[in-house]
């Protein structure tokens, strides 16, 4: 059990670098109309993240008051969560790639 879950792991971790690869390789090559696709497909999960989360929470971990109102905090909590979403895509991919029997 404790295999699968390292296998797993390293798989998502490689992943997540894939993904910021890309991202770069995106940002240089000036395709910012994939990069808002990418932030769009995190919003999601970002706003349920926002509302879940306590305020106090969001606070406390940036700093400023009246966190969940921020766009900048929004909009970096939703790439993180389309870049999270692209690993894990990658990582299931990748397992099944190397270790799928």
């Amino acid at each position: 059990m404790m295999r699968l879950f390292v296998r797993l792991s390293a798989c998502f971790a490689l992943g997540l670098v894939v993904a910021v690869l890309v991202l770069l390789g995106l940002m240089f090559g000036g395709q910012f109309t994939l990069i808002d696709g990418l932030l769009l497909s995190g919003t999601p999960l970002a706003q349920l993240s926002l509302i879940a989360l306590p305020e106090t929470f969001w606070n406390a971990l940036t700093g400023l008051a009246d966190a969940t109102q921020n766009p900048a905090l929004t909009s970096f909590l939703s790439l993180c969560a389309g870049l999270g979403q692209v690993g894990l895509l990658l990582a299931g991919g990748f397992f099944r790639l190397w270790y799928w029997r």
